[in-house]
């Protein structure tokens, strides 16, 4: 799934062990991105 941090967040990546860049990214459709979004860190 591609996801995006909201802006002004930093969202940490741990499968890159960085943040999420503000372009976004494709990542892992996991239960951490899924409560990412659910929480309104990323969106899709």
């Amino acid at each position: 799934m591609f996801v995006k941090p909201v802006k002004g967040r930093s969202v940490p990546d741990p499968a890159h062990g960085d943040l999420l860049p503000e372009e976004g990214r494709n990542v892992d459709e996991n239960n951490y991105w899924l409560r990412r979004e659910a929480a309104g860190d990323v969106r899709r």
